[in-house]
């Protein structure tokens, strides 16, 4: 298990605004929703491993060239690596993440008949998805929420709010189940990856446009 590092502490938000704070994110962000495009299980998959350092929009336009090749999983899991990472290349760390393509090709196809599994546990026995794009996968392919999916965004926007002391996903996704009502853990990533991406920017924040300025443990 992953040990907290020290950091920079912050406060923790008051409970009673936490409800406030996530339904004025919800309605700022109306339509936000998870950015991957697929069409089935396994292309969620495969693109949850082409995003790890590598933009949405790019590979989105590089799962549909793969399966455009490789039609299923069953001839994904036979496809030589070499031929992966050609298509994959433009996402960045291809030689890993052909590999991990390949291994959980082969898995899902020997340990799971060919069906991208539907259990936490399971999900993350595959090459390249933790605990994070499992909770995407049971999300998007299988409406059931088991946990919150806590990726640079969550971790970062979650700590500045006051939502979150930890550091490490697998703290802060535990502190977030404990204070988020269980009718938001399928829609705050997804909020907050867009508040991260339009106003909460890492480096340079808007907080001057900020819906939830007047909450943030930044301004209290």
């Amino acid at each position: 298990m992953e040990k907290e590092k020290t950091k920079t502490k912050y406060n923790t938000l008051n409970k009673n605004k936490i409800n406030e704070m996530i339904t004025t994110l919800e309605n700022y962000y109306k339509d936000a929703k998870c950015s991957l495009d697929y069409n089935c299980p396994i292309e969620l998959v495969v693109a949850l491993i082409l995003a790890a350092q590598c933009t949405d929009e790019r590979v989105n336009k590089i799962v549909p060239l793969l399966f455009k090749k490789y039609k299923d999983v069953y001839e994904l899991a036979k496809a030589p690596i070499e031929d992966i990472e050609k298509i994959i290349k433009p996402c960045g760390f291809y030689k890993n993440k052909a590999a991990n393509i390949s291994k959980t090709a082969n898995i899902i196809v020997n340990n799971f008949n060919g069906k991208v599994p539907n259990i936490m546990e399971d999900l993350c026995t595959l090459g390249g998805i933790g605990r994070k794009s499992s909770n995407i996968i049971l999300q998007e392919c299988f409406n059931n929420t088991v946990g919150i999916a806590v990726d640079t965004h969550v971790t970062r926007i979650s700590r500045k709010i006051g939502l979150s002391n930890s550091t490490t996903p697998e703290n802060i996704e535990k502190d977030l189940m404990s204070i988020v009502p269980k009718k938001y853990w399928n829609k705050i990533n997804h909020i907050f990856v867009y508040h991260g991406r339009a106003i909460c920017i890492a480096r340079k924040p808007n907080c001057d446009i900020c819906p939830i300025k007047d909450i943030c443990m930044k301004n209290a």
